[in-house]
């Protein structure tokens, strides 16, 4: 299966349990990676054939700006759910990191994956 890859795409939100993360938007890293059939559109050359990365990032980036989320984990899963209603996205790999969150380490979170 081919893969379509969004990596590093960085949002500002707030995501958390403690009454700091809850009160400031902090940087969330995001990692999404489809599993998907790209052979037509390396064919035709033709962007309505693709997996439009573009419009998946804007749409993780939205998400996780409004979610609000307590957990990496359900925003993970948040952003999963979303790709999966995307048109030839056959599974999905999400990873949500908070940089930063955990003193001495670069960042902290969770990669899960889903498929339809």
């Amino acid at each position: 299966m081919d893969k379509v890859i969004i990596r590093d795409l960085l949002a500002r939100g707030i995501i958390g349990i403690n009454e700091s993360e809850r009160s400031n938007p902090q940087d969330i890293l995001i990692n999404i990676t489809m599993e998907a059939d790209t052979y037509k559109a390396g064919l035709s050359d033709d962007i309505n054939d693709c997996i439009n990365y573009r419009t998946i990032s804007k749409k993780a980036l939205a998400l996780a700006e409004k979610a609000e989320r307590f957990t990496v984990e359900a925003l993970a899963n948040d952003i999963a759910q979303m790709v999966l209603e995307f048109e030839g996205v056959q599974s999905v790999c999400v990873r949500v990191e908070k940089p930063g969150a955990v003193r001495f380490s670069r960042s902290v979170g969770v990669e899960i994956e889903r498929s339809k």
